[in-house]
């Protein structure tokens, strides 16, 4: 005798066209209600599967807390901490309160913290890190995302493109591109890439962008020195920089942390910023407010993306993706004499 396999959820969003977290927002309830058609579509195809929804799940989906979390690569890096803040502005309008956690840029840290959020029932979270390319902790990290998404929770990443939930994605490529040609434009023509480490997605694009805007020009940066995303990272790459004795007259540092070791470096070795080389970043950190000379950077809206990303947790739905677009400020430290 054939057994008919029951009707699980997955199915009904399957046939719906939405996400499985859509589907458990219509048919067990919760604080976050989707769009009306998209309520239609998962109620005809439940009715055509004849799928019966589950008691448990509907109890648990309208018992979440007021509690959103905060999951951050590393909360002192001014980058994080800065859309770690707009998050929590936007939850103290909300009234809603903020569990944050720094990963450490640990993938299973992540994870087991995303997962007692889950346990916890917490309302929302938001994801703040770099993109990894390692897709076996990818894989493992999409596996707990679409888990706490079934939960009824609502989540958003940031930079961390690729996962089932909604994203804010600063635009990296496009950002660092245009700081090439800009300072083309200004008479740098030699240049080095302080490029970050090659498992971080973030720093990957940011390369490659500006090496993309050089080749506009016909250029090719001169050297690519690899390391850690921080501010020692910079300092031990200029190092290296200086030790290879490069012939260049500018230095792109793929974040402004780095962009900061790297002039302390230049500093000590009694290199001038910019009379002998160019030193330029990438952010726009609050902190460079106390950099002198001034650092030339890209500007990314740091706290609204922390805001929007918030905004869309709570909101719930289908996944969606939003880009942030980057600009270009001009500082003493790329001035031309």
């Amino acid at each position: 005798m054939n057994l008919r396999a029951p009707v699980t959820l997955l199915d009904v969003a399957q046939r719906a066209g939405v996400s499985v977290a859509t589907a458990s927002r219509v048919l067990n309830g919760g604080d976050r209600v989707p769009r009306p058609e998209l309520q239609e579509r998962v109620k005809a195809a439940a009715d055509e599967l004849g799928y019966t929804p589950n008691a448990q799940a509907q109890a648990l989906a309208k018992s979440s807390t007021n509690v959103v979390g905060i999951l951050v690569h590393d909360i002192e890096d001014p980058y994080f901490a800065a859309i770690a803040n707009g998050v929590m502005r936007a939850a103290d309008e909300r009234n809603l309160l903020v569990m944050m956690a720094s990963t450490f840029r640990d993938s299973d840290r992540e994870i087991a913290y995303l997962s007692s959020l889950r346990a916890q029932r917490a309302r929302a979270a938001v994801m703040i890190g770099s993109r990894r390319t390692d897709s076996e902790s990818l894989a493992r990290t999409a596996t707990e995302v679409e888990t706490f998404l079934n939960s009824g929770a609502g989540l958003a990443l940031v930079s961390q493109s690729g996962m089932p939930a909604h994203t804010v994605e600063p635009d990296n490529r496009s950002g660092s591109a245009d700081l090439a040609r800009e300072l083309v434009g200004l008479g740098w023509r030699k240049f080095a890439v302080l490029g970050g480490p090659e498992t971080l997605a973030t720093a990957r694009d940011r390369r490659d962008g500006f090496v993309a805007g050089l080749a506009e020009a016909g250029l090719q940066p001169v050297a690519v020195v690899a390391g850690d995303f921080t501010r020692d990272g910079g300092y031990a790459a200029a190092e290296q920089l200086l030790d290879r004795q490069a012939d260049v007259d500018c230095v792109f540092a793929v974040n402004d942390v780095m962009a900061v070791g790297a002039m302390s470096a230049l500093r000590a070795r009694g290199v001038d910023v910019p009379g002998r080389l160019g030193v330029a970043g990438f952010d726009d950190i609050a902190t460079l407010r106390d950099v002198w000379p001034g650092l030339t950077t890209v500007r990314l809206p740091l706290e609204q993306m922390g805001r929007r990303a918030l905004e869309l947790a709570i909101e719930g739905g289908d996944a969606t993706t939003e880009t942030f677009k980057a600009e270009v400020v001009l500082r003493e430290s790329t001035a031309r004499g």
